[in-house]
């Protein structure tokens, strides 16, 4: 059965350097972010370049295979897994992995070089916010059955939904991607409500499901955002080897320049602000506590939309608007792994 370990604690870091064989570093906990004051304090003269976080990896669980996931990385980030390099990220914000399990040693060193200095590979190029380097968002390490849903597939969570609502129901097509499946393992597709009573469950060797939820609740945003829930478990003989899920909403809505935003039927004005993430003394190294204070805030000055400057945010404030019910507008080129989830509140724009 898979299990994810959250690594964010006991990390060495070293600044400015390239050098994956120092040792003379600071000891951090993630995320953590090497601009944080720098890069606040408007002298745009902050550090831009290449630095090393180190950690020891050690008393893992027993699994078939190992990947290391990265949740945010600014800007181009490799990965050395006892000094021999295995990947190159280029890309400051998005969720992305990487199979360390055939150089997995006992204790293995990690060593995760970024840098955030100016380059014609990661756009954009120039902006009106700090291009803040380090590894400020959480990483895991995913323990998975050689047969498992995808952790290769665009940094995505290996499920996607896709509620269309038809009269009072919704018609529901749940997709799963799977790794090194084999011949007589089938998925087990579970729908529940948000009070968690099962709506339907299907078991098929068919990597997509469609179905119909009946008198179907709808996801009427911050009046009434409901959420459902879908779990894929991956079944081999009697024996469930992975699982995945995620939430969703069902709703329908249209733009009509008369009326304005139109949300199941009924029109919804869109009051709301731009977020970006970032908070004082922290950078874009946000803890928890602080998306869940920006998404209060911006519910107490009564929004009911958010648009997020100018990239992926972190899936955490994804899940809190959805759970609030504020309507997410996402540029199209930075549209994040959240999209991949079937949401019921992002809708995209140029």
């Amino acid at each position: 059965m898979r299990k994810e370990l959250l690594i964010n604690e006991n990390w060495l870091f070293i600044k400015d350097t390239a050098d994956i064989t120092r040792r003379d570093g600071e000891e951090i906990s993630l995320p953590h972010s090497w601009n944080a004051i720098d890069g606040q304090d408007g002298g745009n003269d902050y550090f831009r370049g290449t630095c090393c976080y180190l950690k020891q990896l050690e008393q893992l669980p027993e699994a078939d295979r190992y990947f290391l996931e990265i949740q945010g990385t600014n800007s181009s980030a490799d990965v050395y897994l006892d000094g021999k390099h295995l990947a190159h990220h280029d890309g400051g914000y998005s969720t992305w992995r990487v199979d360390i399990t055939e150089e997995l040693g006992v204790n293995s060193l990690l060593v995760i070089k970024i840098d955030n200095s100016p380059n014609e590979i990661v756009y954009p190029q120039m902006a009106d916010f700090t291009f803040y380097g380090g590894l400020y968002r959480d990483v895991n390490l995913i323990c998975v059955n050689e047969s498992h849903f995808d952790l290769d597939y665009y940094g995505g969570p290996g499920i996607k939904v896709t509620p269309v609502v038809d009269g009072k129901n919704a018609n529901v097509e749940v997709e799963v991607f799977l790794s090194n499946a084999k011949a007589g393992q089938t998925v087990r597709y579970t729908i529940t409500d948000r009070e968690g009573n099962v709506v339907s469950v299907n078991e098929t060797a068919d990597t997509k499901l469609a179905t119909v939820i009946e008198n179907v609740h709808l996801w009427h945003g911050r009046k009434d955002p409901y959420l459902y829930s879908v779990k894929a478990e991956l079944i081999s003989g009697d024996e469930v080897i992975d699982t995945v899920s995620t939430r969703f909403g069902c709703r329908s809505y249209e733009i009509d320049p008369e009326r304005g935003f139109i949300l199941n039927g009924e029109e919804y004005p869109l009051r709301g602000v731009s977020r970006h993430q970032d908070r004082w003394g922290f950078g874009n190294a946000l803890l928890p506590e602080h998306h869940e204070e920006d998404v209060e805030l911006i519910c107490e000055m009564g929004c009911t939309t958010i648009r997020l400057a100018h990239y992926q945010h972190d899936q955490y404030f994804y899940d809190l608007c959805d759970e609030k019910g504020l309507v997410i507008w996402a540029e199209i080129p930075y549209i994040s792994n959240h999209m991949a989830n079937g949401r019921a509140n992002t809708i995209s724009q140029m």
